[in-house]
């Protein structure tokens, strides 16, 4: 579990994610740090292969709150898994221990958004919800854990 992100693994991986993206950064420092300083409680989890880094997931914990009510969700924020590595479970692994890590803070419910995978999701267990609107306006899919 990686709540430090000046971890070299985590950057090379968040890195090749914006590449493949067409995403261009010009302060790479500036954007880690940003996250290093992130009060939401971001985590990340990577995984890898021997020297070869195979994927990563990162997340936190979400709250929504009204005047009367608050409710606490888990939220997957960037979820990459290299291509060479792709349809080979280790997209399933990293969100099955993203999800435990939700569970053990007593979350049961996991939002993420997406524009490219919903087939993925939808494989396990992620339903689309257009109750949540994204500011990214990419669909919004739920799952209770």
């Amino acid at each position: 579990m990686i709540e430090d992100f000046a971890n070299p693994r985590f950057r090379q991986a968040f890195q090749s994610y914006f590449q493949e993206l067409g995403i261009q950064v010009r302060d790479w420092d500036g954007l880690f740090r940003e996250m290093d300083t992130d009060s939401r409680g971001t985590r990340a989890i990577v995984r890898a292969e021997g020297e070869r880094t195979v994927g990563f997931i990162q997340f936190c914990p979400i709250e929504f709150s009204s005047w009367f009510f608050t409710k606490g969700a888990g939220f997957v924020r960037e979820f990459w898994v290299a291509p060479e590595f792709r349809g080979k479970g280790h997209g399933k692994a990293l969100l099955g221990k993203a999800e435990s890590w939700f569970q053990s803070q007593g979350l049961g419910l996991v939002l993420l958004t997406t524009d490219t995978a919903s087939g993925f999701y939808e494989r396990l267990g992620y339903r689309p919800d257009r109750q949540f609107q994204a500011k990214n306006q990419d669909m919004v899919y739920r799952k209770e854990i």
